[in-house]
């Protein structure tokens, strides 16, 4: 049984507090203190490039700002990238395990690596914009949009999912808090990372959000409630996670890495059931017409 509440430092990575180099983010599992999920983040200057590895690692290249050329396996890729998270959804590359790659930029660039140890050998494959599934989920102040990389659009990995969260300024994401740590016929176990970015005020000032993960069980100890801001990390081990609240003002942008022991693919996550009811008020409200912000 354990009953220690993992300390928050162990759970919420401030922005560049993991960077080193190019880097501003390097999460491995080891450095989560789990098995399978990792992200790096690489910023790069204009026409800079930088060499990485997979390791036991599956990884999309997944352009957060900018385009590149990714050379992998003697064979260039061109990515168009976009002009940042909230203008639009973006093309990317998967690269297996066991690979050496070379980011190119062309202009300043800033390249999410969402990863997860895998444990078959898949090939290299490029997915254009239009591979892109964007969902619109929830309705009033919980309404987002979700663009899914390697969730439910046809894109096959080994263990990695991946999508991204886009949350107008005071809405509710996340929300119903809901959980993946349990293998069973509704649900799968799944590590998981939240990776935020918060659109600059018109001013230049810089805004915030909240992240919270808590316990599903006594069993189970897990506590955090903070506030996130430009390139934060939050862990989910386990426990239900969210709201994540994009304050008034400031639209709110998480990438989410997933992956776990099974290999299905398949996320199935139920909610806190305190809280499921909030579902069906949605029937009666519209969809933030902010939505969709990207295309």
């Amino acid at each position: 049984m354990n009953t220690t509440a993992p300390d928050a430092s162990d759970i919420y990575v401030p922005a560049g507090s993991s960077g080193h180099g190019t880097l501003t983010v390097d999460v491995d599992p080891a450095r989560a203190g789990w098995t399978y999920s990792g992200l790096r983040v690489c910023v790069l200057a204009p026409e800079r490039s930088t060499i990485l590895e997979t390791g036991e690692s599956e990884l999309l290249v997944l352009p957060l700002e900018g385009a590149a050329t990714v050379l992998v396996d003697g064979q260039s890729y061109e990515l168009a990238g976009r002009t940042g998270v909230f203008e639009e959804i973006t093309d990317y590359l998967y690269v297996p395990r066991g690979k050496t790659f070379t980011i190119t930029s062309h202009g300043r660039g800033r390249f999410a690596l969402p990863a997860a140890v895998a444990s078959r050998d898949l090939p290299v494959a490029y997915y254009g914009r239009d591979q892109v599934r964007t969902d619109l989920r929830g309705a009033g102040d919980c309404s987002r949009q979700v663009n899914n990389y390697a969730l439910n659009n046809g894109v096959t990995t080994s263990h990695l999912l991946c999508c991204e969260v886009l949350t107008p300024g005071g809405n509710w994401s996340s929300y119903p808090a809901h959980k993946h740590d349990v293998a069973s016929v509704d649900e799968r176990e799944l590590e998981e990372i939240y990776y935020f970015e918060i659109r600059t005020a018109p001013d230049g000032n810089a805004g915030f959000g909240l992240h919270r993960t808590y316990a599903s069980s006594p069993d189970r100890p897990i506590d955090l409630c903070t506030e996130v801001h430009q390139g934060d990390v939050a862990l989910v081990p386990y426990g239900y996670h969210g709201p994540c609240v994009a304050a008034p003002g400031y639209d709110m942008y998480y990438l989410n890495v997933m992956a776990g022991p099974a290999e299905d693919l398949v996320w199935l996550a139920p909610d806190d059931p305190a809280h499921h009811w909030i579902r069906g008020t949605w029937e009666t409200q519209e969809i933030d017409p902010r939505l969709p912000m990207t295309h």
